[in-house]
């Protein structure tokens, strides 16, 4: 069981850039797999960007070279660093977790925050 709140969406230029954290409370932190999804209106949430718990990384093409998704298990936190970010990239922007561990099928989403992208 794991609650997530995602923070630090907001209006930003484009070329310029924006850190998303998704807070995690809930026990074994470390032993859940992550991502970040986006929505754009009127789509289906996409996914962006994986950390599992072995910190290994994975990214849609569209933002690799751009993104980072990092995780700080001490603070059961999850980050995504975003950079050149472009219209394209105006979104919601969601944390998911799943657990990695026995007992399969436990999947959680944050509330989301919104990322506009805008001159």
């Amino acid at each position: 069981q794991v609650q997530l709140v995602e923070s630090g969406g907001g209006l930003v230029q484009p070329g310029g850039s924006l850190r998303l954290s998704c807070a995690a409370s809930g026990s074994l932190f470390s032993l859940y797999d992550m991502a970040w999804y986006r929505q754009f209106p009127g789509k289906q949430r996409e996914l962006v960007a994986t950390i599992t718990r072995f910190a290994r990384t994975n990214y849609v093409d569209s933002v690799k070279g751009r993104f980072t998704v990092s995780r700080d298990n001490a603070k059961k936190t999850v980050y995504l660093q975003m950079t050149s970010l472009n219209s394209a990239d105006t979104a919601a922007y969601y944390c998911y977790a799943k657990w990695a561990g026995a007992g399969g099928g436990n999947e959680y989403w944050g509330q989301g925050t919104q990322v506009t992208v805008s001159s």
